[in-house]
């Protein structure tokens, strides 16, 4: 899965499988705007109204894991956490220790990636 918010978009767009200017006719966009966006140029928008619209155009279904991953490639590009995990309070409560743990160098990429391993798993369980 794409790790950027611009290549997410633009893998989105070709599934479409409209051109660029074909995609921007079809839902009256600026093609040079879109492009930027797609190249990682022009940051994600950033009212929610505006991500919405573009996920509608790019076929995403609210709810669904790419809508998620759409949003959240968004807030990450924009130095944000995802709104629904800080509603959570005992998520955002815990934030600040993960910061300090990472900032620290106790935890390298390996233990990272164990980490999401153990989260994800336990949400299947």
């Amino acid at each position: 899965m794409e790790t950027s918010f611009g290549a997410f978009f633009h893998a989105k767009r070709i599934a479409t499988g409209l051109t660029l200017r074909q995609f921007c006719e079809k839902h009256d966009l600026d093609p040079g705007n879109i492009s930027k966006l797609e190249r990682g140029i022009l940051a994600p928008p950033v009212t929610r109204k505006r991500l919405e619209e573009y996920a509608r155009y790019l076929g995403l279904k609210r709810g669904s894991d790419d809508w998620r991953h759409f949003s959240d490639l968004a807030a990450v590009e924009r130095g944000r956490i995802p709104r629904d995990l800080m509603a959570r309070k005992t998520i955002a409560d815990k934030l600040p220790m993960l910061f300090r743990t990472l900032r620290g160098n106790q935890i390298d990429e390996t233990m990272l990636d164990e980490l999401v391993k153990v989260i994800r798993k336990s949400r299947s369980a």
